[in-house]
């Protein structure tokens, strides 16, 4: 048995759009890196008002970047930095496992952080110049300088200090500042601190490494005790902690949950029968017996999928036992309770009784289990992994459970009928009970002459009939037109215990951060990079195409509210052209060797890559281009040439062919902040849509090659994409299961099948509109329960559906008060009143996700259930229901001939 916990593997299927790319980006360009994140306030700081020398308007700094907090944020920054985990008895630093990407050269960690402007120092930091009387220049002057020019050597002032970080890469101020308004960057009400840690491609050792420093990470942070700062945090791993953390405390809801449905079913399987006979009249071992088959019908199922390969989620564990539970506790009432009401006929034998029993219920049984199997195979077809993965362990749990039902239960329940007969005990059955008087007439229950008397008369009363039509076409209406209003999405803090540390960090991303995670814009293997066409189908500067894939992404980032895109795009392909100028000092080789000679190097022998004559200006061609490309690819960055690409692109270009060509290659930029689900599936939707206009304008002959968006969160939103199409291919599918099922064991009694099916839609209908109501969006966990609800919805349809239809009383409202009266009282006290005391109890659960997916859209579809196949459906039989088939009639005729024969001789 394989447990999946990776939220890709869940949600996301390996054929689909999403999948593809991530894998071919991680492929050429590593995966994406693990984060690391703080977002620090400073609630007791007041800011400060910053007067420029000589002159200038007075500029106002935010709490946090007052002198004092910024140096107790670097104590903590610092602090982090120390930080040592063990990992099978070897130290694991930050500088074990985080991006450093001017390694081996320098090997300082990228640390996005706003006192990366002073290159983590203090002595950076408290760098002023002054007289007597003025403070020239000070930190204040350099922040300023910096936001304007993140990579910036010299900041111009009398300072002179670097802006770039020490990972030789610029601080963009979106990045680790937040809650300013425009640009006012100084007006910052919050730092944000991220570490980018190495993610590796199936490498689970160093992953391993990166989790340990994580988990000492956040055990350090949660206590870190500083009253001037307040902390919000999040690591990788945090989600996936917080959500087994979760599942481990949802157990005990889970538990007690079926211990109390265990409980209720063992106690009222029997009767209520006198005193002196309870402990004979009891079933509390044959419901026990009941719930273990149920419980043998999961672990086969299980056992099946597992040994065929297919891997088990949390949502099978946690739903598919309440499933079977329902579908299999209805089977065990309507046999148990049928064979109570009957009279053993005259010198029939007890197994001859159970026969005659089941022969009248199990094709009632085999309909709706048959149904409930078909429809949860058919379900398999989804393409979204957890639904289809759901949808085969419950179809294969429902099989078992109908086949050990029909068997093994039948058996347990002839031995326990010969137990009571021979008046022995239930559970001790050695010990024989008190001698009783001899009832002639079996005591009927208290739910069933409820139903029978009071509930189905009334029901089909001339005056309530309408009233009730009119109620649930009412409700039917009302589901319809909000239907479309449903939210689509999952938003992230639901999946979160109400106790997490993660939801303050939710919250804080919400309420400060500008930007939203990086996207890239990759161009396939393929591209011809070295020709000047090829050329200007990409880059952004003088001589580029109007509708080049750099100009694109900065148009639409001009339409940031519309687009979702926040910057113009980082574009190696231009830095390259501005580096290879024989204008800049960057692009130097020695003479005598061709080998690259950096800016920093003072050497006679060091000259200009090309000419400055009119040819050596223009943008390098063919193997020209080349040449240069690997030497700036692998150029740092210094005080002399800050264009160099090896931090800022060098994995950003794939180079084929011992470096004679370029394969695929990237453009980053970043997305706005994207607040909850609707931006984020709106955010794929644009990147796409932009994409899309990219590939189609960079129209090469030949071409074999397309640009695609790719952002860390697209595989787990596509799926939204198609939610809508995806539930009703998944609930149609499942409804015409049912209906052609329903036809054949129905004996081909079309009709019937056709308002059993309008009765099953309406619940689902109705589903949507609670959900509406109750804040419920469609998402995997909800298509799981709404498919799932049509499953149990048969049960509440199916067998008043076949009631109806072999009862042979003379009107249709006779027949549909006679089916409900019967099979009415065994859904009620089989379904309802079991699913009610397991629901309860998960309303006390801490989980969210578990009390809005679980307790309210199980709460529903019961609810709904009940109503409609104990009120609605019996309405609607009663008016429109098929007319009574003559052959029926007949045959039980003279079955009640036989019947009434043989009691006289028994008389």
């Amino acid at each position: 048995m394989r447990i999946t916990t990776d939220p890709v593997e869940l949600w996301s299927d390996p054929q689909s759009q999403a999948r593809r790319e991530k894998d071919y980006f991680d492929t050429h360009f590593g995966p994406f890196f693990r984060t690391e994140q703080l977002i620090i306030t400073a609630p007791l700081s007041k800011g400060e008002i910053y007067h420029p020398y000589p002159s200038g308007s007075d500029v106002p700094f935010g709490p946090p970047l007052t002198f004092d907090v910024l140096s107790q944020v670097l104590e903590l920054q610092n602090a982090i930095e120390d930080l040592a985990a063990e990992y099978q008895n070897e130290t694991v630093m930050l500088k074990d496992i985080c991006l450093a990407p001017l390694s081996p050269y320098n090997n300082n960690c990228t640390i996005l952080s706003v006192l990366n402007y002073f290159q983590n120092s203090y002595s950076v930091l408290n760098h002023s110049i002054s007289d007597e009387f003025f403070v020239m220049a000070d930190y204040h002057t350099h922040f300023l300088y910096c936001v304007q020019s993140p990579a910036s050597l010299n900041d111009t002032s009398v300072l002179h200090d670097p802006c770039l970080g020490t990972f030789g890469g610029p601080i963009f101020p979106w990045l680790v500042l937040g809650g300013y308004d425009g640009e006012n960057y100084n007006n910052a009400t919050a730092l944000v601190i991220t570490f980018p840690v190495n993610n590796f491609h199936n490498d689970t050792d160093k992953i391993n490494k990166a989790k340990a420093w994580e988990k000492e990470f956040i055990k350090f942070v949660q206590s870190y005790n500083n009253t001037n700062l307040s902390i919000a945090f999040s690591t990788e791993r945090s989600i996936e902690d917080e959500i087994n953390r979760e599942s481990n405390s949802d157990v005990t809801t889970v538990l007690i949950s079926y211990a109390l449905m265990f409980l209720y079913i063992s106690l009222t399987l029997g009767r209520i029968a006198p005193c002196e006979s309870i402990l004979v009249d009891t079933k509390i071992s044959l419901g026990i017996a009941g719930i273990l088959i149920v419980l043998a019908s999961v672990a086969c199922s299980l056992g099946i999928f597992s040994y065929a390969g297919v891997p088990l989620t949390l949502i099978v564990i946690e739903v598919i036992p309440f499933l079977v539970l329902a579908v299999g506790v209805d089977n065990i009432y309507i046999i148990v309770q049928t064979l109570q009401r009957d009279e053993r006929l005259y010198r029939e034998k007890l197994d001859q009784q159970i026969g005659r029993v089941l022969g009248d219920v199990a094709p009632s049984i085999f309909l709706s289990s048959f149904s409930e199997t078909v429809a949860f195979f058919l379900g398999a077809l989804s393409s979204m992994p957890a639904v289809r993965t759901f949808s085969l362990f419950a179809g294969m749990a429902i099989f078992f459970d109908f086949l050990l039902q029909i068997t093994l239960f039948v058996s347990l329940l002839g031995m326990d009928i010969k137990r009571q007969e021979k008046n022995r005990l239930d559970i001790l059955c050695c010990i024989p009970g008190c001698k009783r008087n001899r009832v002639s007439e079996k005591p009927k229950g208290c739910i069933f002459m409820f139903f029978k008397k009071i509930f189905a008369p009334v029901v089909m009363k001339d005056s309530i009939r309408p009233i009730v039509v009119a109620i649930f076409v009412g409700m039917l209406s009302f589901s319809i037109a909000v239907v479309n209003k449903v939210d689509i999405g999952l938003d992230q803090s639901l999946s979160m215990p109400d106790d997490s540390y993660v939801l303050k960090y939710f919250h804080s991303l919400n309420k400060y951060m500008h930007s939203g995670p990086p996207v890239y814009f990759v161009v396939e293997e393929g591209h011809d990079y070295k020709s000047k066409e090829g050329q200007s189908m990409v880059c952004g500067g003088a001589g580029c195409n109007n509708n080049s894939l750099v100009q694109q992404i900065y148009n639409a980032a001009q339409m940031d509210n519309y687009t979702k895109i926040g910057y113009s795009p980082s574009s190696w392909l231009d830095d390259y052209f501005d580096w290879v100028k024989p204008q800049s000092t960057c692009c130097r080789v020695y003479n005598n060797t061709e080998r690259f000679c950096n800016a920093s190097v003072v050497d006679p022998l060091c000259v200009r890559c090309r000419s400055l004559t009119p040819e050596g200006k223009r943008r390098p061609l063919e193997e020209e281009f080349m040449k240069y490309l690997p030497m700036f690819l692998s150029d740092n960055p210094n005080p002399k040439c800050g264009k160099g690409g090896h931090a800022a692109y060098s994995s950003a270009v794939n180079l084929l062919s011992n470096d004679t060509d370029v394969g695929a290659t990237y453009f980053m930029t970043y997305h706005t902040i994207l607040h909850n689900s609707e931006d984020f599936i709106d955010a794929l939707r644009k990147a796409r849509m932009i994409a899309k206009n990219i590939t189609e304008s960079m129209d090469a002959p030949g071409k074999n090659y397309s640009v695609f968006a790719y952002s860390v969160f697209y595989v787990f939103y596509e799926q939204y994409l198609t939610i809508v199409d995806d539930t009703l291919f998944n609930l149609c599918l499942s409804l015409a299961a049912i209906f052609f099922v329903s036809v054949i064991l129905l004996g081909f009694e079309i009709w019937s099948a056709v308002l059993m099916c309008i009765a099953i839609s309406m619940i689902l209908i109705n589903m949507f509109g609670v959900m509406w109501l109750w804040n419920i969006s469609l998402n995997a966990v909800s298509l799981v329960n709404l498919v799932m609800c049509c499953g149990i919805s048969v049960e509440f349809c199916s067998h008043i559906t076949r009631a109806f239809s072999v009862s042979t009383k003379g009107s249709r409202v006779q027949r549909a008060q006679d089916s409900l009266a019967h099979i009415g009282s065994s859904v009620f006290s089989g379904i309802t009143l079991t699913k009610f005391l397991g629901i309860g109890v998960m309303g006390l659960s801490k989980s969210q996700i578990f009390k809005v997916f679980y307790f309210r859209m199980y709460l529903s579809m019961v609810l709904l259930g009940a109503a409609h196949g104990l009120i609605f459906l019996p309405v609607l039989l009663s008016y429109i229901g098929p007319r009574v088939n003559k052959a029926k009639v007949q045959a039980a005729l003279q079955r009640q001939r036989g019947t009434e024969q043989e009691r006289l001789i028994d008389h």
